[in-house]
């Protein structure tokens, strides 16, 4: 490839959704992809063959999915339902229901249970095992400050990031109550939140182009660390446009992490030593949802207008699965001047 091309997007996959992309999750066990639709589908691709192998019909849109293995996966929704799907029998199980639309779904391995998010601001956890019907599934509602808009999991711990910028940190074993009760340090809505791999802290984006990183041990040398820093932005005529950062995805072995915003973006960041390592080149429109595989090796990107301006004209829905190098991922080490003589 000469340096004066930028690279493809990647490889777009076949039969994409028809209408925006809420969500791409890739599966922890295989290069399986599951996405999350407007246009009431839930769709299984196996990303490395580019073959669909699934889709389930919902009576709303879908806002979210998840896997449960490889061989079954959650989703949820505009029709207030929590489901699993079970894609080798192209079966459906109803776990139960929240009062408004189902934001967000989790599957904790940890727990082995699911967490679902509401607009009714409720967090409820289910227990997937137990026999369809919710008297027998339904472990708990745990009532939310405000709409729950994005929920991440670490461990036992879970992160819970709702309207009014409130960000609740709860330990899986004991939900009676929150761990912590934060107010997110960015000033505008949240849009996504994901925890560090490690499991020390959460890197939470929101609507005016910005990323705030986060640490739980609330001693004063842990909390000195944590900063916020602006993405996604660019300069025209002297004046600075800002985009919603809607997507974050940490790389699963180095724990850097991929931010993809309203402006087409997909930028790589190494969050401890405060450097920017890569930017993709454009895409046709919005990120609204991105996920590393397994390995790190792949990285799947919805190019999918996220309506930030109203209904208009724009490009079609797509999915692109790009092949990483590890320069775009891998942290630099620092280099220190040499020291006089």
């Amino acid at each position: 490839m000469t340096s004066g091309t930028p690279p493809a997007p990647g490889r777009e996959l076949s039969n994409p959704p028809s209408d925006g992309i809420s969500n791409i999750r890739f599966s922890n066990h295989s290069d399986h992809l599951l996405v999350s639709s407007w246009d009431k589908s839930v769709r299984l691709y196996d990303a490395s063959a580019n073959v669909l192998r699934g889709e389930f019909m919902h009576g709303g849109p879908v806002l979210d999915c998840c896997f449960h293995d490889d061989s079954s996966g959650f989703s949820a929704g505009g029709d207030n339902t929590v489901r699993r799907l079970v894609f080798n029998y192209n079966k459906e199980d109803i776990l139960g229901k929240h009062d408004a639309p189902v934001r967000c779904v989790e599957y904790s391995y940890a727990a082995g249970q699911l967490i679902t998010g509401s607009w009714d601001k409720t967090l409820k956890c289910w227990d997937p095992r137990g026999a369809s019907g919710q008297e027998h599934t339904l472990v708990g509602t745990y009532p939310q400050p405000e709409r729950v808009y994005s929920l991440s999991l670490v461990g036992n711990r879970l992160v819970v990031a709702t309207a009014g910028r409130h960000v609740n940190v709860y330990d899986l074993r004991n939900m009676s109550q929150p761990e912590q009760r934060r107010e997110s340090s960015l000033k505008y809505q949240t849009r996504c939140v994901r925890c560090y791999p490690n499991g020390t802290g959460y890197a939470l984006s929101s609507v005016e182009g910005r990323v705030a990183m986060e640490f739980f041990d609330l001693s004063e040398a842990s909390q000195a660390k944590k900063y916020a820093f602006k993405c996604h932005r660019k300069s025209e005529a002297g004046r600075d446009i800002v985009y919603p950062v809607n997507a974050i995805a940490f790389h699963p072995i180095y724990g850097t992490f991929a931010t993809g915003g309203c402006d087409g973006f997909v930028n790589v960041w190494d969050g401890n030593n405060k450097k920017r390592l890569y930017q993709y080149s454009k895409y046709p429109t919005s990120i609204a949802a991105l996920s590393f595989s397994k390995d790190g090796r792949l990285l799947a990107v919805a190019s999918s207008y996220t309506f930030e301006e109203g209904d208009k004209p724009h490009e079609p829905d797509a999915i692109y699965v790009r092949s990483v190098n590890e320069v775009e991922v891998k942290p630099k080490p620092k280099v220190y001047p040499n020291p006089p003589a």
